[in-house]
């Protein structure tokens, strides 16, 4: 059956999916990036599409903005097959040592929203990435020459409370960046046996009111990208390790 928000059936979307968080993104990825890209879903402008890169079968599918936008795509892309999720998106820097467009891969995501504690009931948690997903990438960023930080990134619901004082704040515990969709879909992906991953790209600094100029963010998106489909390529040609876990 359809599901109720990602209108497709089972078998048109690929075991790995990129999530966009803008439908327009998710629109010029696919028909940047992959061949034969066909659109199989526009319901509620959740824009999703299938095609190959490399020759392994690649989806996008837009989540919308925030956790509860996403935590709906990743449950339902679980439903239709789906096996790898890799968030692509931006975030803003938590600290200056990460300079405009540079390459943010998470490790795992503070999950300051609201999201992640209703589906966990309140209990403590940490939303963590895949081993498996984070490793490809770094591995991809460094062969790409991709300027890159890994480490924690923060997941907030609420865009324009975050402050300069917040953010040097969570910069002093280890946080590099804050941005609105990693946390649920780390942990939905972990309650459905599925990986799951985060690339960003540093659209501004939390201390700084001015975004990246256009072409400057636009060049670091197209390296994320480009990272993240290197990464499936090499996750596809791995051999297997037995059932896919969180």
């Amino acid at each position: 059956m359809n599901q109720i928000h990602v209108r497709a059936q089972p078998g048109e979307v690929a075991p790995y999916v990129l999530l966009p968080g803008d439908p327009n993104r998710a629109r010029l990825i696919a028909e940047t990036y992959l061949q034969g890209a066909r659109e199989y879903t526009s319901h509620r402008q959740l824009l999703g599409f299938t095609g190959t890169y490399q020759g392994v079968p690649v989806s996008v599918q837009t989540t919308g903005m925030g956790c509860p936008s996403a935590a709906i795509v990743a449950e339902e892309l679980s439903r239709l097959g789906a096996k790898t999720l890799i968030r692509v998106g931006t975030l803003g820097g938590a600290t200056p040592k990460v300079a405009p467009a540079d390459l943010v891969i998470a490790t795992a995501a503070v999950p300051n929203d609201g999201t992640t504690r209703q589906l966990l009931g309140g209990a403590p948690y940490a939303p963590a990435a895949s081993f498996e997903v984070v490793e490809a990438a770094v591995q991809a960023a460094r062969r790409l020459e991709a300027p890159h930080h890994v480490g924690l990134v923060m997941t907030e619901d609420a865009f324009y409370a975050s402050t300069p004082e917040h953010a040097r704040l969570w910069a002093s515990r280890g946080v590099l960046g804050f941005e609105m969709e990693a946390s649920a879909i780390f942990l939905v992906a972990a309650q459905r046996g599925l990986r799951a991953g985060c690339l960003t790209a540093c659209s501004n600094d939390i201390g700084d009111p001015q975004l990246v100029p256009d072409d400057v963010l636009a060049a670091g998106v197209d390296r994320m990208v480009r990272v993240a489909l290197e990464a499936i390529v090499a996750l596809a040609s791995a051999p297997s390790s037995g059932p896919v876990s969180g």
